[in-house]
Parts: C-alpha cells; sequence; structure tokens
C-alpha cells in the first residue's frame, strides 16, 4: 500500500508522535481508535472507549491486559527469558502513537485492520461481501 493511501486513511488522525506516558495523558477520554507506528509503519490498530485510560494501559499493563503488550513481549522474549513490562514499555516508547475520536470506533479499527494487516492485530476481520 502506498504512503499516500496511508496517508488518506489516517487523515483524521492525530499527527504522529512518540508513544510516552506524557503522550497518553494528553490523548482525551473519549471513544476512538488509536494506531502504534514504528519507523512510520502501523503495526497496531486498537479501538477503546477512553483513549487515555487505554494507552496508558499498553505502556503500563500486563500481558493479560493488553494484546499489544503481549504482542510485543513475544518479539522481545528471548530462550528462556521472558520480557518483563519494562523492556515492553522501552520498545513502546521508540514507536509513535496516533489516535482518532469516533463515535464508532469498532467499524473504523475494522477498516483499518483490514486495510493496513498490522503484524501485532492478532485476527484481521474477514472481508465483508
Amino acid at each position: 500500500m502506498s504512503d499516500s493511501m496511508i496517508d488518506g486513511l489516517l487523515a483524521g488522525f492525530t499527527d504522529p508522535g512518540p508513544y510516552t506516558m506524557e503522550a497518553a495523558a494528553g490523548a482525551p477520554q473519549a471513544p476512538g481508535v488509536h494506531v502504534v507506528l514504528d519507523g512510520g509503519v502501523v503495526v497496531y490498530v486498537g479501538y477503546t472507549g477512553n483513549l487515555r485510560n487505554r494507552l496508558r494501559q499498553h505502556l503500563t499493563g500486563n500481558r493479560d491486559s493488553s494484546v499489544l503488550h503481549e504482542q510485543v513481549g513475544q518479539l522481545l522474549d528471548k530462550p528462556g527469558q521472558t520480557a518483563s513490562a519494562a523492556d515492553i514499555a522501552g520498545w513502546l516508547s521508540r514507536c509513535e502513537v496516533r489516535w482518532q475520536e469516533t463515535d464508532n470506533p469498532e467499524g473504523t479499527k475494522e477498516a483499518l485492520v483490514l486495510a493496513l494487516k498490522p503484524r501485532f492485530n492478532r485476527q484481521v476481520p474477514k472481508a465483508r461481501r
């Protein structure tokens, strides 16, 4: 997919910024969709009823509370050594995050996952006919 097509899909989103606790604190307490980018590539799309809380949870949660946390943990795990929450938060902090408030976060997420096929989204919805 070309960069211009991706830019079009993310046109209503905030500008990319470092994925830090400060960025999460600046997110609204509203429903929406968030994307995590690694090197400019969307690696995860999520939706929530409260953007601020969910962005914080990805950074501070555990593998049971966040698919993103679990997927990054699996990436960082080494034989005989499980990546720590701090390791996962560190990896995420080198990524960028963008979000968009929407009244239809689930539908927006589904459309983005179908179009972008991010590596950390476990299930890609089937295209509707």
